[in-house]
């Protein structure tokens, strides 16, 4: 086996996303042969060489596994948290293989969150490049009018991580003090939704993600997962093999009344 960056054996081996992975080897926490490695462009043989994290020794997963969870609110989507909360790892503990979340939803988001061990796509499926579309189903407070969602569609709206890109919006539904609203975007950034929604005066007060490209959450009763079918993980090998890497629009169906 060629030598590959440390990073991508890690991610590899089902250890941690490759970003994840980034900060265990600046810290100082990876060993290659006995000698801490922290210089991010290091590279290692994994056939040949002997590769440990906090002094144990990492295995390459030679059986991938794919995951589709429906995340319940309250849990961080992490493999660890240092303030003790509970991680969606807690939710798929009876999983043999070590798997890490791809991407992320905010602690009290709800809804579709892929989990693998497969580094390589999970890396493919994060790159912003790829342009994956994530759909949201949103309660927002009060009643969003027709011109806060086309200046959302627009984006340019300036947030702390920057400007937001364009992004589709529905208007679903509304209650006597609320609205429900779908998104389709394809931005990753922390608590991008929430942000969006409180600049524009309508705070978030539930959020869920019901697709993920084409895969969707449907009756997947909250805190369960289910593995990915062979056609559906070829099918997100399809959209990273694509160009442009751009999904395809995902069919959507109207919320369940209530609330």
């Amino acid at each position: 086996m060629a030598s590959e960056r440390l990073q991508k054996i890690i991610a590899n081996a089902g250890i941690s996303s490759r970003r994840h992975a980034e900060m265990l080897i600046t810290e100082g926490k990876v060993e290659v042969n006995g000698a801490v490695v922290t210089q991010l462009g290091a590279k290692a043989d994994p056939s040949r060489d002997h590769i440990k994290i906090d002094g144990k020794k990492i295995r390459l997963n030679s059986h991938k596994v794919y995951l589709l969870l429906n995340k319940p609110s309250g849990y961080i989507t992490s493999a660890h948290d240092p303030e003790g909360r509970p991680t969606v790892m807690h939710l798929v503990r009876d999983v043999k293989e070590r798997v890490y979340p791809v991407g992320r939803l905010d602690y009290e988001s709800e809804g579709l969150l892929l989990l693998t061990n497969d580094g390589d796509l999970a890396h493919a499926l994060m790159h912003p490049s790829m342009e994956i579309k994530k759909t949201y189903w949103a309660k927002v407070e009060g009643h969003i009018s027709s011109a806060h969602i086309k200046k959302i569609e627009a984006g340019g709206i300036s947030l702390p991580t920057g400007k937001t890109a364009p992004c589709k919006i529905r208007f679903l539904r509304e209650t006597a003090q609320n609205s429900w609203i779908e998104i389709i975007l394809h931005e990753g950034k922390n608590r991008h939704v929430h942000r969006v929604m409180e600049k524009v005066g309508h705070p978030v007060l539930k959020l869920k993600r019901v697709y993920y490209a084409f895969l969707k959450v449907a009756n997947l009763s909250i805190g369960s997962y289910r593995h990915l079918t062979f056609s559906e993980v070829s099918g997100l090998r399809k959209l990273i093999d694509r160009p442009t890497g751009v999904a395809q629009p995902v069919k959507t169906r109207h919320i369940q009344k209530g609330g």
